[in-house]
């Protein structure tokens, strides 16, 4: 593609395990803090995995008003007040003058599972004539951006991507796309996931995919460590607000990075496991630094996928360390999940909220609970303590079931 329409980052939201607001779940993230604990959301006692990485203090009630609240699935909640948020940040005054130009694409790999078993048992408990008839339009995942899109009254592109934990990456790469072709000046995107239900966590157990370090949940997920035994499952939602460079200039937005690349690929490999030799995940990196047109030397961080499965993290270092050669050694890369767990369809929205902070001030995240050195995973992986740098290009890097993968490269903005 021809990208002749540079393409910016002017707002961000967020809801998470670390914090209601971008900045308070930046600062968390900045002193490597964990968002990882006892699961209150449900009674998991039966399960072998009883701990999760929840958003605490939520009050949809509030944020949404109590009304709305109840017509949403717990995602479109999250995603509506990211959402909120970074519009907010963004400065952007939705007008009649450029409502028709605004548009919206969120990701989820699950949408409204909340929704699923709650109307389930109405159903098993007293019969079908009890269903809500908000029970469909609350489950399906394209209702995160349609609520978005109403609340905020654009009527730009309205769309959901939906490839597992993958998600959030095409939905913003996808946005970018539309603002490079000129069909929106403006993108809300992002993602979001509620899957902390019992159905969901039992299914994910029953796969034997969570860790079950039940006693020490805060330490649980722990990418790139020898002694690693599963992600840790979690929710949340993540937004931007992306647009064409001139829009931005033209009404003097603040710009925290610019989005230059975008890959996308499959592993065609095996429903769940990654491709052991990472090959689909290479081609990801290589199609995104192709498209941003910067060199491999010229990546000086990964925000990795690393979920702290012994395979995926594995593949995800022989990946990188096809693609970049020699300088794989002396790039800072680094795992969120560590921190704030594994968001699904969310995660890549969160993670890149990560990365383009730290292309603005700075500092590599940490990936904590780095303990043992894992000789198959041998890339700098920045290990418990957050480190001060100056990013110019980084890559964000999300991987889903199915064998989905999609990597965005974002650069430090230059006015020039």
């Amino acid at each position: 593609m021809d990208n002749t329409r540079r393409v910016v980052v002017t707002g961000m939201g967020a809801v998470t395990p670390l914090g209601n607001s971008m900045p308070e779940f930046w600062k968390n993230v900045v002193r490597g803090a964990s968002g990882v604990g006892h699961i209150t959301l449900f009674d998991a006692s039966a399960l072998p995995t009883t701990f999760a990485a929840e958003v605490r203090d939520f009050d949809p009630g509030t944020l949404i008003g109590k009304k709305d609240a109840r017509k949403m699935d717990r995602f479109a909640q999250f995603a509506l007040v990211a959402a909120q948020e970074a519009v907010a940040d963004s400065g952007l005054q939705i007008t009649d003058a450029n409502r028709d130009t605004i548009g919206v694409i969120m990701g989820s790999g699950i949408g409204g599972i909340t929704t699923i078993e709650q109307q389930t048992k109405v159903m098993n408990d007293q019969g079908l004539g009890r269903l809500s008839p908000f029970f469909i339009p609350m489950l399906i995942s394209n209702i995160a951006p349609g609520l978005i899109s109403m609340k905020l009254g654009v009527r730009g592109p309205s769309q959901t991507t939906v490839s597992a934990c993958a998600s959030s990456n095409n939905a913003i790469g996808d946005a970018m796309r539309i603002v490079q072709r000129g069909e929106s000046d403006v993108v809300i995107c992002g993602g979001s996931e509620a899957p902390i239900t019992p159905l969901a966590v039992g299914g994910f157990c029953a796969m034997r995919a969570l860790s079950t370090r039940n006693d020490t949940p805060a330490t649980a997920s722990r990418p790139f460590d020898r002694t690693r035994d599963g992600f840790v499952i979690a929710e949340g939602g993540g937004a931007f607000v992306i647009e064409e460079l001139e829009h931005a200039r033209s009404r003097d937005a603040r710009i925290y990075a610019e989005l230059i690349g975008y890959g996308q690929s499959s592993d065609a490999y095996h429903m769940v496991a990654p491709d052991p030799a990472g090959r689909g995940v290479k081609l990801a990196m290589i199609r995104a630094l192709a498209d941003a047109h910067v060199a491999p030397t010229d990546v000086d961080y990964i925000n990795a996928h690393a979920t702290s499965t012994d395979l995926g993290d594995t593949a995800e270092t022989k990946a990188v360390h096809e693609v970049f050669g020699a300088h794989a050694q002396t790039i800072p890369i680094s795992a969120n999940k560590s921190m704030f767990g594994h968001a699904l369809g969310a995660a890549g929205a969160l993670e890149g909220i990560c990365t383009v902070k730290s292309l603005q001030e700075g500092i590599v995240p940490p990936t904590i609970n780095y303990e043992v050195v894992d000789p198959a995973c041998d890339l700098d992986c920045v290990p418990n303590v957050a480190r001060k740098k100056q990013i110019d290009v980084a890559l964000s890097n999300s991987f889903g079931f199915g064998g989905h993968n999609a990597v965005l490269v974002f650069r430090r903005f230059s006015d020039n």
